[in-house]
């Protein structure tokens, strides 16, 4: 089935402009300068937007230079219209009250039955959306339908600022599994720590719930409400007595992306089904691959440990890799200047376009 677009109704395509120190990147043994002090998600220093979502405290000039991250919410996030998405993540303030999500990159699209379209085409390099509010501990639930073409990956995972990450994913046309996977502080271990779990009635046809249940102690990954893995903290604690687990506040996110390009590693390409066909009759009717995302459901671990003045997570100062230290408080999570055009970053700081999302609100017809 594809996506046939009657009566398209382009709303936005934005675009914005962020200053950053020119050439300056960033990561835990580099950190950024006092006139760039946040470190971006992608290692990059800046001010502005680098400061919210993704910024690395890690890497960033001081434990404070980035934002507080908007405290945990319960919540059952669908999607009849996109009034709470944001399209372009790099105009959000850090005000969760205002937008549940933000587009981080590519476009979206909306089905006449209030279904969350994620698009792929050649040019988009693919969509991702993030939620604006963290969870540290809790169960999320994603409702979707996966795409089924060679080389293209659906994924739904949660990803913290300093990379702890525990995925759910679906690449190419394996349409009857997903696999589950977790990485500590986004070290790549030797030996993969991935699952793959099959039996399921075709993905891309049927939704499925998709579970990942993250506690204290222990991580669940469930289908259809059945558990079909399970981690305990305990099995990743090293003989350095450090527990390789993810611990620490972590955004949603949902994405379909294109792992079967030239620009990808030959293993990647293998895993994701081989190189995309660009010419595949689905592409060239709809004008783009895609992946349908039905509800995101959230049940916050400390919902009810947080006092009721909670706004937001942020790094104790004696945070490290190996320990990082998590408090939940009061302070304010919007940054006035993230809304508007930032000034140049000091001596030798320059313009540097930064890619906006998207979003086409569409009478879509399924068929």
């Amino acid at each position: 089935m594809s996506f046939k677009l009657s009566i398209p109704l382009v709303v936005s395509l934005l675009a914005s402009f962020s200053a950053v120190s020119a050439q300056t990147q960033c990561n835990a043994t580099s950190l950024c300068p006092s006139s760039a002090p946040c470190c971006s998600e992608f290692g990059f220093c800046g001010t502005g937007d680098f400061c919210l979502g993704g910024c690395n405290p890690l890497a960033s000039n001081t434990l404070t230079s980035c934002m507080p991250e908007p405290v945990c919410q319960n919540a059952n996030h669908t999607f009849k219209d996109t009034s709470r998405i944001l399209t372009n993540a790099t105009y959000f303030d850090g005000n969760a009250t205002k937008y549940d999500w933000v587009v981080n990159s590519g476009t979206i699209i909306n089905s006449t039955a209030g279904e969350l379209g994620l698009t792929l085409t050649e040019d988009n390099g693919g969509t991702r959306i993030s939620s604006t509010r963290y969870v540290h501990y809790g169960t999320i639930t994603a409702r979707l339908k996966t795409g089924k073409w060679g080389g293209v990956v659906t994924a739904f995972i949660t990803m913290s600022d300093i990379k702890d990450e525990i995925d759910w994913e679906f690449p190419g046309d394996q349409v009857t599994e997903g696999q589950s996977n977790f990485f500590w502080q986004g070290v790549i271990p030797q030996k993969t720590v991935g699952g793959t779990h099959g039996n399921l009635t075709d993905t891309f046809s049927n939704y499925h719930d998709y579970t990942i249940d993250w506690q204290e102690d222990a991580l669940t990954w469930a289908i259809d409400g059945q558990t079909v893995r399970t981690l305990k903290r305990s099995d990743t604690t090293g003989d350095d007595g450090v527990s390789r687990y993810p611990s620490t506040p972590s955004r949603v996110q949902l994405s379909i992306w294109p792992a079967g390009i030239n620009a990808s590693g030959q293993g990647t390409i293998e895993w994701a089904g081989g190189l995309i066909n660009w010419d595949d009759p689905d592409y060239k009717s709809a004008g783009h691959f895609y992946a349908l995302v039905e509800s995101v459901s959230i049940t916050c671990a400390d919902s009810k440990a947080n006092p009721s003045d909670a706004q937001s997570y942020v790094y104790g100062k004696n945070t490290s890799a190996f320990s990082p230290q998590i408090a939940v408080s009061n302070e304010t999570t919007v940054n006035s200047g993230a809304m508007a055009l930032r000034a140049l970053a000091g001596a030798g700081g320059v313009w540097t376009a930064i890619g906006a999302g998207a979003f086409m609100a569409l009478g879509a017809l399924l068929v």
